[in-house]
């Protein structure tokens, strides 16, 4: 009798906890696709507002800054306020286009993480070896995560790791996008106290991901990041590449 009681009671606690799991990850899932949906508006308004806008006036300002320097009388404090106005745009335009690209590109969103990969290791000052293998795009929070792991550790070998050589490898491993970045330079990248990694690992976390760096000192060093992928729409072991 105590038996049979204790395993009605332990039951219905464990489909009480395993309903209140499922909620939660509903409701996690929905807070992120919002977040998602409100970051693409931003950028999608910085792209075709601000930044539009801050072009125009760069090119207005030039033409003014022509006008002037070509004139007999222009006055040389109207003409010195015009160039620093035209250089302060040009500077605006270009951090803008900055803040864009590292909020989310639009090849990212356009053509997928290998092309958007393609795009950061054309602009990486140490060459990239690059090996991205899916059977389809992920979901765009995975697809986004898994971009700004490679955009953050291409980014620190160039700054840090004077390595000859990064090497970049995506591909899905039992429902789960695993994403590595090994570069052969000296090592010492550190993601226990904050910077770009530490808010990497954050972003992971929140996906139910997880976030290892390996990086003794002297090196090598390697970035691995492992997102899960929802198992109901993802292609089988074996399904064939796009």
């Amino acid at each position: 009798m105590d038996s049979g009681l204790i395993k009605g009671m332990l039951g219905g606690s464990t489909a009480e906890l395993r309903q209140r799991v499922e909620t939660l990850t509903v409701s996690r899932d929905a807070s992120v696709d919002i977040a998602e949906t409100e970051r693409r508006r931003i950028e999608r308004d910085l792209h075709d507002g601000v930044q539009a806008q801050l072009v125009t006036l760069a090119m207005d300002l030039g033409m003014a800054r022509q006008k002037l320097e070509a004139g007999n009388d222009a006055d040389p404090a109207v003409l010195a306020l015009v160039e620093r106005a035209h250089d302060d745009s040009k500077k605006a335009v270009a951090d803008l286009r900055n803040l864009v690209r590292g909020i989310h590109p639009a090849v990212l969103t356009d053509r997928g993480l290998d092309a958007a990969v393609s795009s950061l290791t054309a602009r990486s000052p140490i060459p990239v070896d690059v090996s991205i293998a899916l059977a389809k795009r992920p979901p765009a929070t995975i697809e986004s995560a898994a971009y700004f792991v490679i955009a953050e550790a291409l980014t620190n070998a160039a700054k840090h790791s004077n390595a000859s050589l990064i090497n970049v490898d995506a591909h899905v491993v039992d429902s789960t996008l695993r994403v590595e970045i090994r570069d052969d330079g000296v090592g010492g990248a550190d993601i226990e106290h904050g910077g770009g990694l530490s808010g990497l690992a954050s972003r992971v976390a929140a996906l139910e991901g997880r976030l290892r760096v390996a990086s003794p000192v002297g090196g090598p060093t390697i970035v691995l990041a492992e997102l899960p992928l929802p198992a109901d729409t993802w292609p089988p072991p074996g399904a064939p590449v796009a």
